[in-house]
């Protein structure tokens, strides 16, 4: 049965919350495979507009996009390399890879290819019983935030609050950036009655509770 886009975000946000849980539980998150691969394909598949393959570990890709490109998706998060099947490669025609990060304990995804696979081929090793394909222990430098519009922002004995249309949350205190700034944030949910746990019983990541600190002070 096919997924409307609709249902695709809400699995791909449902498959986040379960992370941010598992991780919560001090679980590593090199030990959750199956889950951060499922996020991979749940992201690919609403960034394709795509669908999930068919049949379960369908040979050689996991996603179809909407153009009907058959997608292998590797989803990593320590790993230095990728490998791939040398006897179901032809059967794919586009590859993403994924890398999930994790900042203050939440999870972000960041792409590291979205290629087709002619492009890819010639970058793979071959080690004779493998293809693989190396990575960067390195992740991305990050965005320019400076580039991103503020959206809300907020005040609070000498703290201020802002959120930029990106759902990144900024608190500087006098003009100065702080950071970590959940313990911040929790002070002040503290002090004017935020509830810090989400509606699944765990604690809120900084975009939530940043979110629901600038509503409290500008009510």
């Amino acid at each position: 049965m096919s997924l409307s886009q609709i249902q695709i975000i809400k699995a791909l946000a449902d498959a986040l919350q379960w992370l941010e849980r598992e991780l919560a539980w001090g679980a590593p998150v090199q030990e959750l495979r199956h889950l951060t691969g499922r996020i991979g394909e749940l992201y690919t598949a609403m960034i394709t507009r795509g669908q999930m393959a068919a049949a379960v570990n369908q040979r050689g890709y996991d996603v179809v996009s909407a153009e009907g490109e058959r997608i292998s998706v590797k989803t990593i998060t320590s790993a230095t390399r990728v490998d791939f099947n040398r006897a179901t490669i032809d059967q794919v025609d586009r590859v993403v890879i994924l890398r999930i990060n994790l900042d203050e304990g939440e999870p972000s995804l960041e792409e590291l290819m979205d290629l087709p696979i002619a492009e890819v081929i010639p970058q793979l090793r071959d080690i004779g019983t493998a293809l693989y394909f190396p990575v960067s222990r390195n992740p991305r430098p990050p965005a320019d935030l400076s580039k991103l519009k503020e959206t809300a922002q907020a005040s609070w004995q000498g703290y201020t609050i802002s959120q930029l249309e990106n759902g990144t949350i900024l608190v500087e205190r006098d003009g100065a950036p702080v950071n970590p700034t959940k313990p911040v944030l929790r002070e002040i949910a503290r002090q004017h009655g935020v509830d810090i746990m989400n509606a699944m019983g765990n604690p809120k990541n900084t975009r939530s509770l940043g979110s629901d600190v600038i509503r409290a002070l500008t009510a």
